[in-house]
């Protein structure tokens, strides 16, 4: 297939600015999936409405629909953060942005969607099941769960799923990714220490709740440095702790929130176990009670040796090999496609964003997704645009891949 074109980049960049500045949260993104319709029945596709309230899928079968069965993600929500790069398109919607990139995906997706109906498809054999989701930011089940749920495969059936994510710091051109576990699970963890409140000047009157709070924060790091094997993943992260409303009164309650990552299920069951354990000896220790709340979020993203496998050897062939890590070092963050992955075998990989430097707003220099400075750099549209071309080339015209 032929590579994209510049009058095809150029859209993608208007597609892209146009959703940057309309930017919509989980589950709300109803203008972008209404562009994302219109598009794709312009270019012929069947068209799929409703799945996760605001979820698209595209789909075109060719020749006798016998070959492979492939979807390709695209996530489309923004992050509630206030703009602040100063961009001409930066957000026009009050405390919504578009801070990981996700309207990058889904304007590569679009272009890849373009320039696939726009050519020569004459010797394809399969179904191609382009799938923009809502709501990979939301956290707990996710869109991508929801559109599972609600029949997202038993509707769209796929043999092999794939998706990508920009990368920052990594330079435009190159692809990364690896077989096996390459994203961590990411749990939610809410602890609430009771005692009995009081007057500050009689502490000895009062159970403060603060004491079995403020030990358990310096025990946490103690199951990463003692329970979890050195050479694997653990993460925890106090993210909040609130307590009190006065400096002259001892209160009733204090708590924490905690994020929770690991690489493998063992090593998530272990960090439970222990926080659990640290939570409830530590309150024990100071007369008072611990409620603790464990919701596991999103699970361990595992690519497919096969399928990447697969995109190494389109990477390879569409920028050379000395631009392709097909042995990344695993990250801990987390994505929501983990749960498609539990599905379906696939492969999600990340291509370079640069260092995010704006010549066109505020250059703040390097930063990263979720930041109010960042934006996803344009010259990386036809990278992703090419991945996917030249992989729905692969799967539908040659026989090695099933």
């Amino acid at each position: 297939m032929k590579s994209i074109t510049i009058d095809q980049i150029k859209l993608m960049k208007e597609w892209r600015h146009r959703i940057h500045s309309n930017p919509e949260l989980g589950f709300e993104e109803q203008m972008t999936s209404q562009f994302v319709i219109q598009c794709l029945i312009s270019w012929g596709y069947k068209v799929t409405t409703g799945l996760a309230e605001t979820g698209v899928v595209g789909q075109k079968v060719f020749g006798d629909g016998s070959g492979p069965k492939i979807g390709l993600r695209a996530d489309m929500d923004a992050l509630p953060i206030q703009e602040m790069t100063g961009l001409p398109y930066q957000s026009i919607n009050p405390g919504k942005m578009h801070a990981c990139g996700h309207d990058g995906h889904t304007s590569i997706l679009l272009g890849a969607a373009q320039a696939i109906a726009d050519s020569d498809t004459s010797s394809f054999n399969g179904t191609l099941n382009l799938i923009f989701q809502p709501a990979e930011e939301v956290g707990g089940g996710g869109g991508a769960q929801r559109m599972i749920d609600e029949g997202l495969f038993e509707q769209y059936p796929c043999d092999a799923i794939f998706a990508l994510h920009n990368y920052p710091g990594v330079p435009v051109g190159r692809v990364e990714f690896r077989s096996g576990p390459f994203m961590c699970s990411s749990d939610l963890v809410k602890i609430t220490f009771t005692g009995k409140g009081g007057h500050g000047g009689l502490p000895q009157m009062s159970i403060d709740p603060t004491l079995p709070l403020s030990a358990t924060v310096l025990g946490l790091q103690s199951i990463i440095g003692r329970n979890i094997d050195p050479i694997h993943t653990g993460v925890v992260s106090v993210g909040k702790i609130a307590s009190g409303q006065s400096y002259n009164v001892i209160p009733e309650r204090a708590e924490l929130e905690l994020s929770v990552r690991a690489l493998q299920p063992k090593v998530r069951d272990t960090l439970e176990k222990r926080i659990r354990q640290l939570a409830e000896n530590q309150a024990a220790a100071y007369d008072c009670t611990a409620h603790i709340t464990y919701q596991y979020g999103y699970p361990v993203l595992q690519n497919s040796a096969q399928y990447a496998d697969v995109i190494r050897s389109v990477a390879e062939k569409a920028f050379g090999a000395k631009q392709v890590d097909s042995n990344a070092e695993p990250l801990t963050g987390s994505e929501d496609f983990a749960y498609m992955l539990n599905s379906v075998p696939g492969c999600y990989f990340l291509i370079g964003n640069g260092d995010n430097g704006h010549t066109d707003g505020k250059r703040v220099g390097p930063c990263s997704v979720h930041n109010p400075h960042y934006d996803f750099n344009d010259d990386a549209l036809s990278v992703g645009a090419q991945m996917w071309v030249d992989l729905v080339e692969q799967f539908f015209c040659e026989t090695t891949v099933k």
